[in-house]
């Protein structure tokens, strides 16, 4: 660790870099709580330095970082919200069966664990599908879920989609106004003034014998919705019985929410993320699979 003391008063981030660190750098050591201001460490690139502060970063080698459990991912945190990247078969929120095993419940916990007494807590803003993979974003705050909720048409919501079969139009839309049965099973309704109008739009990236790989982008975001579209399109998600899927080449949903993109709801930054496809769940192995073969391959 060294220290460094201000002599004129300015942002953390602006100071810290006309010392010569990159912005990049700056904000991977906030995330490692590697900088700390006379001896309290600080999360904000945005943190008002007096004259005369003590700004000390840590350059020794720190202790291995906690991680959640259950194969959860932090993908990006700060004061505002936390975007992580949830495992096929974890459920976001609590069911009726289950109330700990989820990516809610686990998150509170890891940072009641990292940072005992700081109080730290998420809040749900939207979900994904107990067997859908991908990124979730969680506010820290009331204010800051409805901010994100308030603007979530907006929101850049990206899926990798392997279906049956292969769409004869290589890309297009999907509108129709989604209900729900008792026995919560979506459905395209055309009837119900309840309906809730709903739009999906698909490429074609690739597609084999049996499967396809297809670009989803939402325009809205309703329970279900690429499912039940693609369902209604004739090409099923693989492994989605629930849905008319005739085939389980992975054991789970061949769907990865792999881009999420929305203005930061404090700063108004442009924030973008991507995750990878799952290895298990490679459009050349579904393939390889129907037919008995092994294939293992990139995207």
């Amino acid at each position: 660790m060294y220290d460094l003391r201000v002599k004129t008063g300015s942002k953390l981030i602006d100071y810290l870099t006309d010392l010569g660190h990159t912005r990049t750098k700056i904000k991977q050591l906030l995330r490692h709580r590697a900088i700390e201001v006379n001896g309290k460490a600080v999360k904000s690139p945005e943190h008002l330095l007096i004259k005369g502060d003590i700004v000390a970063i840590r350059k020794d080698k720190k202790k291995p970082e906690m991680v959640p459990p259950l194969g959860i991912k932090l993908i990006y945190e700060d004061d505002a919200v936390i975007v992580a990247e949830k495992p096929a078969g974890l459920l976001t929120i609590a069911s009726e069966t289950e109330k700990t095993k989820t990516a809610y419940y686990q998150l509170n916990e890891f940072l009641k664990l990292r940072a005992p007494g700081a109080r730290e807590r998420i809040f749900i803003v939207h979900r994904l599908d107990r067997d859908t993979s991908g990124l979730i974003v969680f506010a820290k705050s009331e204010a800051v879920k409805r901010v994100l909720q308030g603007s979530w048409k907006d929101v850049e919501k990206r899926y990798y989609a392997i279906v049956e079969g292969t769409p004869v139009k290589k890309e297009g839309e999907i509108k129709s106004s989604l209900s729900e049965t008792k026995s919560l099973k979506v459905y395209s309704d055309r009837h119900s003034d309840k309906a809730k109008l709903s739009i999906t739009n698909y490429r074609v990236i690739r597609s084999g014998r049996d499967y396809a790989l297809l670009d989803v982008l939402l325009e809205t975001g309703r329970k279900n919705q690429i499912r039940v579209h693609l369902a209604d399109s004739g090409h099923p998600v693989a492994g989605d019985k629930k849905y008319g899927a005739k085939t389980d080449p992975f054991r789970r949903l061949g769907l990865h929410a792999y881009v999420l993109s929305f203005k930061h709801p404090v700063t108004g930054e442009l924030l973008r993320f991507e995750s990878k496809m799952p290895e298990g769940i490679k459009l050349e192995n579904a393939n390889a699979r129907k037919s008995g073969g092994t294939v293992s391959s990139s995207l």
